[in-house]
């Protein structure tokens, strides 16, 4: 199966009412500026704001609008980034956590409604999987696969060698597939929104 496809109109719609069914809150839009446009218009001022390291965010032009400041949001991400000591980086990056709002990705949704998160360190999952109150993952139509199966192959066989490759030519010394969220269900009790962004381009991997 190739992974790098757009999906069809009548797959993102499919995945949209699967997801709805679930408990998400799903939408399409046409562009990366549409979605950007989205975001600022779910993000109140005031607000508390983390987001994980995303090739998506940052195509989309979100990573830079959050840089330059403009947006009335407490941006937590920048906070850490700031704090060279590491032990107080890794403590602010533990509270982070309890943001008001957190945005990133998924590498795979499958038009069955289940959402696939891989991280190698995992500092990304608490946020998505309990502890924020409002979730926004921006992803492109490409990550849409017919199942939960494929939604794991499309992770394991794609995914993962490009973001290994990406990792070792940063110097990093690669990624690894540490731990995997697979999302089912955003169950009602949580009072939580749990926003996904589809968007009809290819973005991120």
């Amino acid at each position: 199966m190739k992974y790098d496809t757009l999906a069809p109109v009548d797959s993102i719609n499919k995945t949209i009412e699967a997801l709805t069914e679930r408990g998400f809150l799903p939408e399409s839009v046409t562009s990366g500026s549409e979605a950007l446009s989205k975001i600022k218009e779910l993000i109140p001022a005031g607000v508390s704001v983390m987001n994980g390291s995303s090739r998506t965010l940052d195509e989309i032009g979100f990573v830079q609008y959050l840089k330059d400041g403009k947006h009335g949001w407490n941006n937590l991400h920048e906070a850490i980034l700031a704090e060279k000591d590491p032990a107080k980086q890794m403590a602010l990056r533990k509270q982070s956590v309890l943001s008001d709002f957190y945005l990133g990705s998924a590498h795979a949704i499958a038009e069955t409604g289940e959402i696939v998160i891989a991280s190698n360190s995992g500092s990304q999952l608490p946020h998505i999987a309990f502890t924020s109150p409002n979730i926004i993952l921006v992803v492109g139509a490409q990550k849409i696969t017919p199942d939960a199966d494929t939604a794991i192959s499309r992770l394991k066989e794609y995914v993962f060698p490009l973001e290994d490759a990406r990792m070792k030519e940063a110097g990093m010394g690669g990624s690894f597939i540490s731990k995997t969220l697979i999302i089912n269900k955003e169950q009602p009790f949580m009072g939580r929104k749990f926003h996904v962004i589809f968007v009809n381009e290819i973005l991120g991997f």
